[in-house]
């Protein structure tokens, strides 16, 4: 439901050794709503449970409590009507001395997911429509022990590795960060054949396939599958590529979720977008060693860069991913993001053969991070904004030039900014710059990336640790909070704190 007062429906059956309740909307009105902290009010929700010593059962809340306390009996009513209603599944595990295990297990079927450019898509794992959840819950019953085995192998790995590549309290933050990253995403398949892996952008606005939010979130896609992140870029390539975006940079979304028709958002983000879509792009050549995925949008691509080599040097007055703070012109941090761009489709073009292209954007963009050292230099550190003596503010995108080896800006560029930075930071962190104690996590850690010693980046990312530790604010990890108090800013539930898996993704690509 999207509020409790409305009407739904429950009912319970069996399916081979199982019990299954399901319980969904009266009205199902299948993709009905879009927008920003709304429920899905389509689809079952079931749960199911081995009919051994088990019981269902289907009611009003305080009726089933009571009846649990006295030994619930089936419910005779089968199927009922009525907003107030519950549903219940008790095991009885016996005379308890020894530990016992049991199990229960839940399930959604949204029947359909995202409506695509006018075109309904069902989920990727019924992307065909031909299989039942019922066949799954059966299915997931049966190989319930071989399944847990490997989650637990697979959480071990985590950890392992977490805390072999940044220590104790980088891996409990990623362990907090990967289920949360993983589940603001949508899979499904367009109707060409394409994966789409779409992002909701919860407690933002709502927007579906965010480009500057698949930006953030990639680390952790790009550790671990990249065909994700291929499903992140899909529809966005799509969109530019069709009739309904004639623009020389990339959108900001294609929608509101789970709509996604085109971009609704108010504001374009040129540079900002043509960045992120460049070096997300040379991410996938990066990982897969070859630019079988960027040859498939290679005009599009060569446009973007271009676009860049023009404009993004000095941004006009424009948005970047931090746009809570409002249009920003001469953005310093942006503009790295443009060089590095411009310099990561060079890369793409050498590791395709194209020597001359290659060597006409690296050209590129080599010449303007000379310019960029001298004209953003404030002494000890580098300005916010090329117009803005005495501001200061964390130069993330700096990262891409160390992970993928590009040499574009010099070295003591990224060491400067990081002593600096350890002569700012609060209680809880290191502020995004220097107009308000506020922060953002994700950046922290691409920013803490920069750090070529072990304790440094920890000295960056402990602050972290202790805010999701004591804060008082009772949600999702947020990842837009105060650094001089223990409260989130706003923003909770973000796919973009798979950013934290940024110093993982730089151990991969660069272990030998």
């Amino acid at each position: 439901m999207n509020d409790p007062s409305q009407q739904s429906v429950r009912e319970g059956f069996e399916s081979n050794d199982l019990f299954i309740l399901r319980t969904g909307s009266l009205e199902q009105h299948i993709l009905g709503k879009q927008g920003d902290d709304l429920r899905i009010d389509w689809g079952y929700f079931y749960m199911a449970a081995e009919k051994k010593n088990t019981v269902y059962s289907i009611g009003l809340s305080r009726e089933l409590r009571a009846g649990f306390m006295n030994g619930i009996k089936k419910e005779s009513v089968n199927r009922r009507e009525n907003s107030g209603d519950n549903i219940v599944i008790t095991r009885n595990l016996g005379q308890v001395k020894e530990p016992v295990t049991g199990k229960l297990m839940l399930g959604y079927d949204d029947l359909y997911s995202i409506q695509y450019f006018g075109q309904e898509l069902r989920p990727y794992w019924n992307r065909k429509g031909d299989r039942f959840i019922t066949q799954l819950l059966v299915k997931a019953s049966k190989e319930h022990e071989s399944l847990l085995r490997r989650a637990y192998a697979f959480d071990r790995s985590l950890m392992e590795e977490a805390y072999r590549t940044g220590g104790k309290e980088y891996a409990e933050l990623c362990a907090l960060a990967y289920r949360q990253a993983v589940s603001a995403h949508k899979l499904a398949e367009s109707p060409e054949g394409d994966l789409l892996f779409l992002s909701k952008e919860n407690f933002s606005n709502g927007s579906i396939g965010t480009v500057d939010v698949a930006y953030p979130a990639a680390p952790l896609f790009l550790y671990y599958n990249v065909e994700l992140v291929k499903g992140l870029l899909n529809p966005i390539f799509y969109y530019c590529e069709s009739a309904g975006w004639d623009k020389p940079f990339p959108p900001h979304d294609i929608g509101t979720y789970p709509r996604a028709n085109g971009q609704t958002y108010g504001a374009d983000m040129p540079v900002e977008e043509a960045g992120n879509m460049l070096l997300l792009t040379t991410l996938i050549s990066a990982v897969e060693r070859n630019t079988c995925y960027a040859e498939r949008h290679w005009s599009l691509l060569t446009q973007w860069a271009d676009y860049l080599a023009e404009h993004g040097f000095d941004p006009e007055n424009q948005l970047c991913t931090d746009d809570f703070v409002g249009h920003w012109a001469h953005n310093t941090n942006l503009s790295v993001k443009a060089i590095l761009g411009i310099a990561g489709y060079g890369y793409m073009a050498g590791l395709s053969g194209k020597k001359e292209i290659a060597q006409k954007y690296t050209t590129i963009a080599r010449e303007l991070a000379e310019k960029w050292v001298e004209k953003a230099g404030d002494g000890d550190h580098y300005r916010l904004a090329f117009d803005r003596p005495d501001t200061w503010s964390q130069k993330y995108n700096l990262v891409w030039d160390k992970i993928l080896r590009l040499d574009i800006f010099p070295d003591y560029v990224a060491e400067t900014e990081i002593s600096y930075y350890l002569t700012k930071q609060n209680k809880y962190g290191l502020p995004l710059d220097n107009r308000a104690t506020y922060t953002k996590t994700d950046w922290i850690f691409w920013t803490a990336a920069l750090a070529d010693s072990q304790d440094v980046f920890q000295e960056f990312i402990r602050p972290v640790h202790r805010f999701m530790n004591e804060t008082v604010s009772r949600v999702p990890m947020s990842d837009w909070i105060f650094t001089d108090k223990p409260e989130k800013r706003g923003f909770r539930a973000r796919s973009v704190v798979g950013g934290y898996y940024i110093k993982m993704l730089d151990t991969k690509l660069n272990t030998p």
